[in-house]
C-alpha cells in the first residue's frame, strides 16, 4: 500500500466512496453529495487529501483539513489495516490532528484508539 496526494484523476473516487451505503453514514454530515458540490468543494480542499493505493488501485483516502481528519476505505478492503495505515501515515505530517467520530460509530472509534487516539470531547446536540 502507498499513499499518494490527491489531484483531478482521483476527485470521482472519494466522492463514490464517501457517498456509498455503509460508508456515508459512517461520517457526521451523511447527505450524499452531488457532483458540482463535491468539485467545488475539491477545488478548494483537493490539497488537503492522500489516496491509498494497492497495486496501483484506490481503496481509500484520507486527509486533514484544519486539523480534523477524514478517512475512508473501500468496503471490499476494511478490516484488513487500510484505514490504521492511512490514519498512522497522516499523522507523521500532522502530529496535532484529532477525529471527530460519532458516539454510535463504534469501529471508527476503535479504528482510531487503535492508531493511539484517546476519547476527549462529547459534543452535545438538541435536535
Amino acid at each position: 500500500m502507498q499513499l499518494v496526494k490527491n489531484n483531478y484523476t482521483y476527485w470521482e473516487f472519494i466522492r463514490n466512496l464517501r457517498n456509498l451505503d455503509g460508508v456515508r453514514q459512517g461520517f457526521i454530515q451523511q447527505k450524499a453529495i452531488s457532483k458540482e458540490n463535491h468539485e467545488i468543494y475539491m477545488k478548494k480542499n483537493s490539497d488537503y487529501f492522500y489516496i491509498c493505493l494497492d497495486n496501483d488501485i484506490p481503496i481509500g483516502y484520507t486527509g486533514v483539513i484544519e486539523k480534523d481528519i477524514r478517512v475512508a476505505t473501500h468496503p471490499d478492503h476494511q478490516g484488513k489495516g487500510v484505514a490504521s495505515f492511512m490514519i498512522n501515515e497522516i499523522m507523521k505530517n500532522n502530529p496535532h490532528a484529532f477525529a471527530k467520530v460519532k458516539l454510535e460509530n463504534e469501529p471508527s472509534l476503535r479504528l482510531f484508539e487503535s492508531c493511539g487516539f484517546k476519547r476527549k470531547y462529547y459534543i452535545m446536540e438538541r435536535n
